[in-house]
């Protein structure tokens, strides 16, 4: 396991991050029990993982409450992440929001559930769009003068909001956001467009949830197999489930496991993979493994033993690749430097090589 810096900060996570959504003992959760989380973490641990993510509403507090008790021993060790601003109290309009009512609320709820006097790193879990930025950047930043946060990141947030609170930290002094969470996967690149190359200009590391598709690309689906009947995806039904076993997903499925027999791996390790390649012109992006059983983790670990070629990247990314969008297929740098844009050595990355 290798270790990146979070954003423009000092602090070191390890390459890859492992979820803690469904840590979960409550009867109706679909999950895994405390002590097979606890077998989970220590096989993380072992292979020098060092990031757990989670939030107050996953598992109505639960995965908070397992993970604190597993990592109280060594809570140093851990660079541990939760994420406020989901309605955890139903009937209450000030239950949830990212506002400064919900934040020290859901912030002491969580330091409590989790059994520390610190999160390492705290998310606003989505965009509330009635709560101004500036409440939402000063209330994150007192809560780090507090002592009870150590850096803030962002998550699940339109690309326009997230420069403006950036800027406004900056500005005025205050914490400014180390980190953006965003899903993507081989079947999920819209953010390609315009939320990787920002978060790459305002240095912030990138985490992604979902690398495995849902579950889409574990291997167990392709476009000439029955759907299997025991995953996240089977039985969702309705348009979520047409979505998701879309033809054109089916037949990036279909690539990745072409790739992963051709190589002799899975089709979880290929996928993952594939996202850690994106590192090379994306920045820092730091895939989250969601798994359900420690014999999940050591296949998903087994992501950091391959190295894609070219030509594996290229029919990857040729199944799956997206329409870029205007203005990005404008080709407004080209259009601007002529026939010198190719003189031209872009070390900041401000260029995407993929329009």
């Amino acid at each position: 396991m290798r270790y990146k810096l979070l954003g423009r900060t000092g602090l070191r996570v390890s390459e890859l991050c492992l979820g803690a959504m469904i840590f979960s003992d409550v009867r109706g959760f679909w999950g895994t029990s405390k002590e097979e989380a606890a077998r989970i973490l220590e096989t993380f641990a072992e292979a020098g993982g060092n990031f757990v993510d989670a939030a107050n509403s996953y598992a109505i507090g639960e995965s908070e409450r397992i993970l604190g008790g597993l990592t109280s021993s060594d809570r140093e060790r851990w660079v541990l992440s939760t994420k406020y601003t989901l309605n955890t109290r139903p009937g209450d309009p000030n239950g949830g929001g990212s506002h400064r009512k919900s934040l020290i609320r859901s912030l002491d709820e969580s330091l409590k559930r989790l059994g520390t006097d610190y999160i390492d790193l705290y998310w606003v879990h989505i965009w509330d769009a009635f709560t101004p930025v500036e409440e939402v950047v000063r209330a994150l930043d007192d809560a780090v003068r507090a002592g009870k946060v150590l850096y803030v990141g962002i998550s699940d947030t339109p690309a326009w909001i997230v420069p403006r609170a950036v800027t406004l930290a900056d500005e005025r002094n205050l914490e400014r956001f180390a980190a953006l969470q965003v899903p993507y996967s081989l079947v999920e690149r819209t953010v390609e467009r315009d939320l990787l190359p920002m978060a790459r200009a305002l240095d912030l590391a990138v985490t992604t949830w979902a690398p495995l598709g849902g579950g889409l690309l574990t291997g167990r689906y392709e476009t000439d197999r029955a759907k299997p009947e025991d995953t996240r995806l089977a039985g969702i039904g309705g348009p979520h489930e047409e979505n998701a076993l879309s033809a054109r997903n089916l037949a990036i499925a279909d690539v990745v496991n072409e790739v992963a027999t051709e190589r002799g791996a899975t089709g979880t390790q290929v996928a993952v993979a594939w996202v850690l390649a994106q590192r090379r012109h994306r920045g820092v992006v730091i895939p989250i493994l969601g798994v359900r059983t420690e014999a999940q983790l050591r296949d998903n670990l087994g992501t950091l033993d391959i190295e894609l070629t070219e030509e594996e990247l290229g029919r990857l990314d040729a199944a799956s690749r997206i329409e870029p969008g205007f203005p990005l297929d404008f080709g407004g740098a080209r259009l601007a430097y002529k026939e010198t844009f190719k003189l031209i050595d872009d070390q900041r990355g401000l260029v995407d090589p993929l329009v």
